[in-house]
């Protein structure tokens, strides 16, 4: 855990360097940018000023990771908020629809892996892996674009997008169908095939073989023995998707236009609004961090074995 921590020290100072970094290798001029209709130049150095912008890239690189120690993300050059207060105003969607889709991620997940791992060869095992071959393989666009039409134009079961319903999406649950099924499909699909796998090798170890000739029965060998093998290399696979849940849902956010962290990432890249675009992407790295080093904990807790090899 300590050398877990100390990686994890280490990754979110290089995100803050490599966040500082491409920001400013971005192209273009927040100040151009604020001028607006009036890129008269004295206006745009008076900007620049303003913003602190004329000085030199380690200074502020210094300002900025020392605001970051305290928990000041800065201050959004478009609307002249802090940046913690765009962050608070998407979290709510976003963290609601990553928590509507992680509740049936697992159990989806999972059975279909056992499912499929106790067939293995047969008709299931094949329907299984061809329906989430083929379901992995569509663009989260191109499904959610699929299911707006069946569902919502044509059969008029389902609103299309979030328009008009308000930052309150608890209290229009139907807004949140749609979104939730593209988010839940990819996800479902890659774990049940790495749960699939890891059931399939732990079923034909030894461990399992022995465990059989004691007379264990069947259903205690597949979830007590078999599986917590089976599910430590999906650990981290669970943990990569809360990660793209939480921060790289940008697709799916903008295509239903729910106005969550997605939404304010792509608002300020268009505004040429760097703190907005710092903080996101320092919030985002440590979010990435921080789930990785629970997922390779848990990971080592299923599997200890696999944990000290590694």
């Amino acid at each position: 855990m300590a050398r877990r921590l100390l990686l994890g020290l280490a990754q979110t100072a290089g995100v803050v360097l490599l966040v500082f970094a491409l920001t400013e290798a971005l192209p273009g001029d927040a100040a151009v940018a604020l001028a607006g209709d009036d890129p008269d130049p004295a206006r745009i150095a008076a900007i620049r000023e303003a913003l602190h912008l004329d000085r030199p890239a380690h200074e502020r690189l210094a300002d900025w990771a020392a605001g970051l120690l305290h928990g000041d993300l800065g201050v959004s050059l478009a609307s002249g908020r802090p940046v913690t207060d765009a962050l608070a105003a998407g979290s709510g969607p976003t963290l609601l629809l990553a928590a509507l889709t992680l509740v049936p991620l697992v159990p989806l997940g999972v059975g279909l892996g056992v499912l499929a791992a106790r067939h293995e060869g047969g008709p299931v095992d094949r329907a299984v892996s061809a329906v989430t071959l083929a379901v992995y393989a569509m663009p989260e666009f191109a499904l959610g674009i699929l299911l707006v039409t069946v569902l919502a134009l044509r059969l008029d079961w389902l609103p299309p997008t979030a328009v008009g319903y308000g930052t309150d999406l608890l209290a229009h649950p139907a807004v949140l169908v749609l979104p939730v099924l593209v988010l839940l499909s990819r996800p479902v699909c890659s774990l049940g095939r790495l749960v699939r796998a890891g059931m399939t090798e732990a079923l034909a170890s030894p461990y399992v073989a022995q465990a059989r000739r004691y007379g264990v029965p069947g259903a205690r060998v597949r979830w007590a023995h078999a599986l917590p093998n089976a599910v430590a290399p999906a650990a981290q696979q669970l943990a990569r998707t809360a990660d793209w849940l939480l921060c790289g849902v940008v697709v799916v956010e903008a295509l239903f236009a729910i106005p969550g962290l997605g939404t304010v990432l792509v608002d300020a890249v268009a505004a040429r609004d760097v703190p907005v675009v710092q903080g996101l992407a320092v919030v985002f790295g440590l979010v990435a961090v921080v789930l990785n080093l629970g997922a390779d904990l848990v990971a080592r807790r299923f599997a200890p074995r696999a944990g000290v090899a590694a």
